[in-house]
């Protein structure tokens, strides 16, 4: 890109390290499957992050949120929501391991020494 002497550029410049900012006529990003955050709107019929869905299901989830997050482009409150929902993500997850990890506890402390 060539510029006029003189020219400054912020923010939003490719190599810069920062996500471009969408367009005002920008679409919005596609909603997450699952419950809404707190007071959030989302739409789709994905499981919700409970003990119900698979650590990998949830670990896919996750995977995802976090990849809209550093793809920028999304408002405050998208951000806002879709950081909550990583939380939560991440809450089930822990949830999960340290139940295998008990799991494995309780099956290792039966087996005979």
């Amino acid at each position: 890109m060539s510029e006029s002497p003189g020219s400054t550029t912020f923010g939003d410049s490719p190599g810069n390290g920062r996500a471009a900012r969408p367009s005002p006529n920008a679409p919005e990003p596609p909603a997450l499957p699952g419950p809404p955050a707190a007071g959030g709107k989302r739409s789709g019929g994905g499981p919700p992050a409970g003990p119900t869905v698979s650590y990998e299901t949830a670990r896919a989830e996750l995977e995802e949120v976090v990849r809209q997050l550093e793809a920028g482009g999304v408002t405050l409150e998208q951000s806002l929501a879709l950081w909550e929902r990583g939380e939560e993500l991440a809450r089930t997850c822990q949830a999960l391991l340290d139940g295998a990890r008990a799991r494995l506890a309780a099956a290792d402390s039966t087996r005979p020494a």
